[in-house]
């Protein structure tokens, strides 16, 4: 008799949930964790706003990737070096290969931070200021390599990234961290790769923190740095000529970083 009546409690107790469930969600609907929240939780080294935004909604960090179809510079080829381990790290990449399909409004609305590597030279004044407007609403923006070589001819883009790509040698080089207690270089390990060896011009000092230098017989160029702009941030490295820096754990982790 005993067994019997646990058994009804339980059956009860079993219905009573059910019918509670069905009330909250009467279309049958499954109930949906609650979102987690960054609340108590202590902000990792280098994370932006736009990444702790990101957590705090329980979703990956949205980057669109503006790359093209060149052989040089091959972006369709190297972006899945960095793709994976920085979905490990809960950023999700997405490519294209246009500048009309990533500087549009609408666009870069569903998105969290914008990652340009390419050699694309024209730009619009609308796909300008959907840029402009983009990182100075609170958005981020990953240069790498290449980037600073790009529109040269639109009076804001250089400014927004800090500086414009001038010449270049070769060579396997580190560059000295400069800014260790910034919080995207803090604990990060320095690392050696083959790359080109950028030379800048038409630097935009303002709002810039200069966190890495290369260091040569002609004395010291600024070659990863971060700008504020508006309510938005800027990273650019002149790292990442080819597939020996891409697949390069330090640079990995410094792009990691920086978004």
């Amino acid at each position: 008799m005993r067994r019997l009546l646990t058994s009804a409690v339980a059956v009860t107790a079993t219905a009573l949930t059910l019918l509670l469930l069905s009330a909250a969600h009467p279309h049958g609907q499954a109930a949906r964790p609650p979102a987690a929240t960054a609340e108590g939780r202590r902000p990792k080294a280098g994370e932006s706003a736009v990444a702790r935004s990101a957590k705090a909604e329980a979703r990956p960090l949205r980057v669109l990737f503006l790359g093209h179809t060149s052989s040089h510079h091959p972006s369709m080829a190297l972006m899945p070096m960095l793709a994976a381990p920085l979905a490990r790290k809960g950023i999700q990449l997405t490519h294209v290969a246009s500048v009309d399909e990533a500087l549009r409004p609408e666009v870069l609305a569903q998105y969290d931070a914008l990652m340009i590597y390419a050699n694309h030279k024209t730009l619009s004044a609308a796909q300008e200021q959907a840029l402009v407007a983009f990182v100075e609403g609170g958005k981020g923006l990953v240069a790498l390599h290449c980037a600073s070589a790009m529109f040269t001819e639109a009076p804001r883009y250089i400014p927004l990234v800090g500086g414009e790509f001038k010449t270049h040698g070769t060579g396997t080089f580190s560059a000295e961290i400069v800014a260790p207690d910034h919080p995207i270089m803090r604990g990060l390990e320095n690392f050696s790769t083959w790359d080109e060896t950028y030379v800048h011009g038409e630097h935009n000092p303002v709002d810039r923190t200069v966190l890495m230098e290369r260091v040569d017989e002609k004395g010291r160029e600024p070659y990863t740095w971060v700008r504020t702009q508006g309510q938005g941030r800027v990273f650019y490295t002149a790292f990442g000529h080819d597939e020996r820096t891409w697949r390069n754990a330090g640079f990995q982790a410094l792009a990691e970083r920086a978004t």
